[in-house]
């Protein structure tokens, strides 16, 4: 039963995340264009409105999630 014992224990701490990351923070987040995939942290956007993408120029979404794992994917 050790080994069993281990695999679980391994596998439900692959899935828990002591640090989530404030997701009410208006800087957590990234932008992206999809289209790019080009990705621009919240942090680094001076502003409410979102950038405009390096590559193309479009307006690029912001993404966050409530469960934040540090990914904004």
């Amino acid at each position: 039963m050790g080994l069993l014992t281990t695999l679980k224990d391994t596998f439900a701490a692959s899935t828990e995340s002591p640090n989530r990351g404030d997701a009410t923070s208006s800087t957590s987040g990234a932008y992206w264009c999809h289209d790019c995939a080009e990705r621009t942290l919240a942090s680094e956007v001076s502003g409410d409105a979102p950038p405009a993408c390096p590559e193309c120029g479009d307006e690029m979404e912001l993404e966050r999630s409530p469960d934040s794992t540090g990914c904004a994917c």
